[in-house]
């Protein structure tokens, strides 16, 4: 059951970082044209990798389930292709892989409301 939530604290710290890098990178360069996908990156990268593993922690019942698996994948899917999707659609590349990292982003929180939903929050009765 701890292996879920350390997989996404692992996928949230290494966001965050990256995140920083860039930001640091942004910083030094005086560009911020991408600052929209440097901040998506940090939010569904780094807090929301890092909330869904928190909520694994204290509930190992919804940890222990294949959609827990399922639920890691598709959220890091969705941050993956979203983030260069964004990036892309600033530059006037495309707007293809950011509508579909957006829409698997999607699916990733609708995963995480179904576990809610079924195992509600921590490790006593649902509340």
């Amino acid at each position: 059951m701890k292996r879920t939530a350390f997989a996404f604290f692992l996928a949230a710290v290494a966001c965050v970082t990256l995140g920083m890098l860039w930001g640091i990178e942004m910083g030094i360069r005086e560009d911020f044209l991408l600052a929209p996908a440097h901040a998506h990156l940090n939010l569904v990268g780094w807090v929301s990798m890092a909330l869904f593993g928190l909520y694994y922690h204290v509930t190992p019942a919804a940890a222990v389930q294949p959609l827990a698996r399922v639920h890691l994948l598709v959220a890091i899917a969705g941050v993956v292709l979203f983030v260069p999707g964004i990036a892309l659609s600033i530059l006037g590349v495309t707007h293809g892989l950011a509508i579909a990292g957006s829409l698997v982003t999607l699916a990733s929180m609708l995963i995480f409301l179904v576990t809610v939903l079924r195992h509600g929050l921590g490790t006593g009765a649902r509340s």
